[in-house]
């Protein structure tokens, strides 16, 4: 819950949304809804969600809450404009106009609202993807959906084909593999921070996985103790390292390592050629899908025309902003929802 360490987590709005969190950070979430009758629970990873693990829960809350101050809430009203006139702000909908003191935009991605926000005079920054999987078609993974590793290292790499102008893109973590590719922590981490050069590569690139986030050096040594220490162990019976079972005998077969070979046996070439395996293994990725039914993009007002103080516009009087219509996001993991909570209380403490 600390700030500082808070925006590490959010590959754009970094620097910006540092002041915010010294006002509304995830301990005043908490505190907010709880007050408000919400129980949360912490997950083993930090997340947190409702007891009833029901998101109706949040939504009633929010709605008792639009009930008990008498905000009207009128759905199908759509915005199709946007001016200011003698200080006071028209708002042209398909249902006539609305007039407003103040106008708090929170319209996340919606293009048709970017438009109209860059009509009125904001610098809108073109939207990419930011959260996503990466399609990758390998034999070596082929068949093995549903296996995951704890620690693992992806970096995205160039190479003659791919090039890449951000090449210190890489990340760490859970990895999973799935039935399209590749998924998990590691993988949308690196999503989030590679979103602008991996969509100038139209989401076809190469990456490097080193499925235990060691040194291909250390990996070597480690095999060697084994060999030394349990020579009469059959290779591909006696996983290391942690990897699942399946995906081991995969690394070892599609590395031409003879299965039935017991560690003693082991010859010394074969060992680095599985050290390079566990290491070093490299995979093209062909596209991109989304993650389960999220989707997050990089993109929106630009945030130097916005005072993070108040989140109201610098160019005009009045314009408010929060959540994702800004040019702010964040890798999965409930940062998103934060940077909302977070900005829309300043707005609506502002407005």
């Amino acid at each position: 819950f600390d700030p500082k360490q808070l925006v590490k987590n959010y590959p754009r709005g970094e620097k910006q949304l540092l002041g915010t969190f010294t006002k509304f950070n995830p301990s005043n979430t908490i505190d907010w809804f709880e007050n408000k009758g919400v129980e949360l629970r912490a997950e083993e990873d930090g997340r947190m969600f409702p007891t009833t693990d029901s998101s109706q829960t949040i939504i009633d809350c929010f709605m008792n809450e639009a009930k008990k101050y008498g905000i009207k809430i009128k759905p199908l009203l759509s915005v199709e404009g946007l001016q200011v006139i003698d200080g006071r702000w028209q708002v042209n909908t398909n249902a006539g106009e609305v007039w407003a003191d103040a106008v708090i935009v929170t319209t996340g991605s919606s293009t048709r609202m970017w438009s109209i926000l860059g009509k009125l005079g904001h610098t809108i920054i073109a939207s990419v993807p930011s959260l996503f999987t990466f399609n990758i078609k390998d034999e070596r993974i082929k068949g093995l959906e549903g296996l995951s590793v704890e620690n693992a290292a992806v970096t995205v790499v160039a190479n003659e084909k791919y090039e890449i102008r951000n090449t210190k893109l890489n990340s760490a973590g859970p990895l999973l593999i799935t039935h399209w590719g590749m998924s998990g922590p590691a993988i949308l981490r690196l999503s989030a921070w590679g979103a602008r050069a991996l969509a100038e590569l139209n989401h076809q690139f190469e990456i490097e996985v080193n499925w235990i986030n060691k040194e291909a050096g250390e990996v070597s040594e480690i095999f060697k103790l084994f060999k030394q220490m349990h020579p009469k162990k059959n290779l591909v019976a006696n996983p290391l390292f942690g990897i699942p079972k399946r995906l081991w005998e995969r690394l070892v077969v599609t590395n031409s390592v003879n299965s039935s070979l017991n560690f003693a046996d082991l010859p010394h070439k074969q060992i680095e050629l599985l050290a390079r395996a566990l290491t070093a293994s490299h995979f093209s990725v062909i596209g991109k899908s989304t993650f389960k039914d999220e989707f997050v993009t990089a993109g929106g007002i630009d945030l130097n025309e916005v005072d993070f103080k108040t989140m109201q516009s610098k160019k005009f009087s009045g314009l408010y902003f929060a959540g994702e219509v800004l040019d702010v996001d964040a890798i999965t993991g409930g940062f998103n929802f934060q940077a909302a909570w977070t900005t829309g209380w300043i707005a609506g403490n502002s407005a």
